[in-house]
């Protein structure tokens, strides 16, 4: 199993790639849409990169968790409910939700996963 700090520089590397930033910009506590600038159909590519790059296969949704985010079993008036949360947390045990916990609103959604949150991601696919 690789490092964390190999995964991070792969990560690193597949995002650079895909969303034509430098990388000095791309540090761990840098979210990927609102740091990076990353936009839906970026994401594609990003998955491709990854797994590509480390030889995993990522199933749409396991990553980015759209459809939690646009039923309305877990969204009402824009935000996400507590069982939308529960569901994202079991989702996505890789990423801290702390912070999007304090304002759950779908929108806000996008500026939560940060480059951290991939590499812990990725860790998680190796190891699993």
């Amino acid at each position: 199993m690789p490092s964390r700090e190999e995964i991070f520089d792969k990560v690193r590397a597949a995002l650079v790639e895909a969303l034509g930033v430098d990388e000095e910009d791309v540090s761990p506590e840098a979210t990927m849409v609102g740091d990076l600038g990353a936009e839906s159909i970026d994401f594609l590519d990003i998955v491709f990169r990854l797994e590509k790059a480390f030889g995993i296969k990522i199933s749409r949704g396991e990553l980015f968790p759209e459809d939690v985010l646009s039923s309305t079993e877990f969204v009402s008036n824009g935000k996400v409910n507590a069982a939308g949360l529960a569901a994202l947390k079991a989702r996505m045990p890789f990423a801290d939700l702390a912070k999007f916990e304090a304002n759950p609103s779908v929108q806000n959604f996008a500026n939560t996963l940060t480059v951290e949150d991939m590499v812990r991601y990725v860790a998680s696919k190796l190891a699993g």
